[in-house]
Order: C-alpha cells, then structure tokens, then sequence
C-alpha cells in the first residue's frame, strides 16, 4: 500500500480543457494545464515506489479544495472543477510518474472532493485482487 498527501492548493484546470488547433487538426495543452501537470508530477514525484505496481489496484483520492466564504471544514464540494476531469489529470500525471505500468489496472476508484481547512489531495493506492 502507498498512501500519503500532498499539501497544496489543487489545480482547478482539468484534463478536459485541451484545446484543438483547427490549422493541423491536433489537441494541444494550454499553458494552464501544462502548469497544472507539472505541479502535480512535481508533487507525486516525491511519493514515487521503487517500482512499477503491478496487477489490478484500487485508487483512493480526497480532493481537499482551500475553504471559501461560508463553507465547513470537511463538506462536500459540489462546484467545479468537476470530479472525474480532475482525476483524470491525477491518473495520467500518476501514470507519467511511474506509479503503475497503466492506469487501466485501477479496477476500485473511490474519490471525493470538499472544502478543507488544510488543502491538498490525500492518495492511497493499494493491491486488490489475487
């Protein structure tokens, strides 16, 4: 198992905003994102395993997003940016970092998003399965 949590105020941009260049017909990152992915490998970067994981995984995430006006400590986050664009983002930078061989092998995903008093996102990666 490999859990730990990086404390920083986490990116708001998401995987879904690439953009498309109709000239050459590619998708290409905008400087926001290409930010946000760096900041991301920067951080994963020091909770890298030795080696690859293997076999089928389940993937824990709590998005803790720095509080605003009259939010609690702890509640659920129903704002943008959305859930699954901001975990896929995780995953890939995850991916990139060497984590695992591919993020196909998350068989279990449990992920949630809140206001928090600390920020930061909580990871928790473990082995399932025989």
């Amino acid at each position: 198992m490999i859990e730990f949590f990086m404390s920083m105020n986490p990116p708001t941009v998401t995987h879904q905003e690439k953009q498309v260049n109709f000239k050459n017909k590619t998708f290409y990152e905008p400087s926001e994102l290409k930010q946000a992915r760096s900041k991301l490998i920067g951080h994963l970067g020091k909770f890298k395993p030795p080696r690859k994981l293997r076999g089928p995984l389940r993937l824990y995430v709590k998005w803790c997003y720095p509080m605003r006006n009259s939010k609690v400590d702890g509640q659920y986050k129903d704002t943008k940016p959305d859930l699954d664009n901001a975990q896929k983002l995780l995953q890939d930078c995850m991916t990139s970092v060497g984590f695992w061989c591919d993020d196909a092998q998350i068989a279990s995903l449990i992920c949630e998003k809140f206001w928090a008093d600390i920020p930061g996102i909580y990871i928790r990666v473990e082995k399932i399965g025989r």
